[in-house]
């Protein structure tokens, strides 16, 4: 059954969720909200995976080891590759890298480089699994965008060296020719940066997607109206920046209507006509 609404970004695995997670997934099968839980280590996406077993219809999984929730996390193929054999995990994150908090470490080009190895490593993974990437990008400062212009160096790179030679005939897919940089792909978390960045996502076949934010602030409006509906989805990054009229209270996925509506709104357009485009969207780039 088609979803009425997708939130491709959850965390619904969090503590916070402990006393009454079962409620919180029956509210979402009401109203025909389906959402992404979104690994940030091997055990939050073991946690992840189990959640969306077959019982829980409309949830799906992502497998990673997020940049700094944890710098001594390690991101293990061997172990990363049994969760990805379950068919619910639909991408490879949440990872990338993270500058915020550079002012905590001692050492700012190492840790820079420790962020960089792991997700490469990450990136190398999501290829040989044909899985996209669940990116979080967070910059020093958003004037600089230091993040996401390394981000997009990564990318543009990994994208080149894997353009060519083709994959076997037999590891093909209707994906396209199977090349392994048109296997290159994924979704932009939270995305916090100017429409000029988010066309340089775009170029390489990334979305972008926007969480609670933009119900309370108009920073985002330029590159909400101005992005082609068919590159950007929604998201609560829940517990987390509760929509209006929510606010004050922990976020959860069915509060995604909220975003959707509000975004129809910035873009002056249909909110039906929105609210089944981004659905499409999240079920095209994570093949759902």
């Amino acid at each position: 059954m088609m979803p009425n609404f997708f939130d491709i970004h959850a965390h619904v695995n969090d503590a916070r969720f402990d006393e009454d997670r079962n409620e919180v997934l029956a509210r979402m099968r009401e109203t025909g909200t389906s959402a992404i839980m979104v690994g940030t280590d091997y055990k939050s996406s073991q946690d992840c995976v189990a959640m969306a077993g077959p019982s829980e219809s409309g949830v799906y999984a992502t497998i990673g080891v997020h940049p700094i929730d944890d710098r001594d996390e390690k991101f293990s193929e061997e172990l990363f590759a049994e969760l990805a054999e379950s068919p619910r995990v639909v991408a490879i994150g949440e990872c990338g890298l993270d500058y915020s908090r550079l002012v905590d470490v001692p050492d700012i080009e190492a840790e820079k480089e420790r962020q960089r190895e792991l997700f490469e490593t990450q990136i190398d993974f999501a290829l040989a699994q044909n899985l996209p990437l669940m990116l979080h990008v967070r910059d020093s400062d958003k004037k600089l965008a230091d993040a996401h212009r390394d981000v997009l160096d990564i990318l543009k790179t990994k994208k080149n060296m894997a353009a060519c030679p083709p994959l076997p005939i037999a590891q093909r897919d209707q994906s396209g020719d199977g090349r392994r940089g048109e296997r290159l792909r994924g979704n932009v978390h939270f995305f916090s940066q100017t429409i000029d960045i988010a066309r340089e996502y775009f170029f390489l076949g990334f979305t972008i997607s926007f969480t609670g934010v933009i119900t309370f602030s108009h920073e985002y409006d330029e590159v909400v109206r101005l992005a082609p509906l068919d590159k950007i989805m929604s998201e609560t990054d829940c517990p987390y920046v509760t929509p209006i009229p929510y606010r004050g209270k922990r976020n959860e996925p069915i509060y995604v209507e909220e975003i959707v509506k509000k975004i129809a709104e910035i873009r002056s357009e249909d909110f039906e006509t929105v609210r089944a485009i981004l659905v499409q969207n999240a079920l095209r780039v994570f093949n759902i």
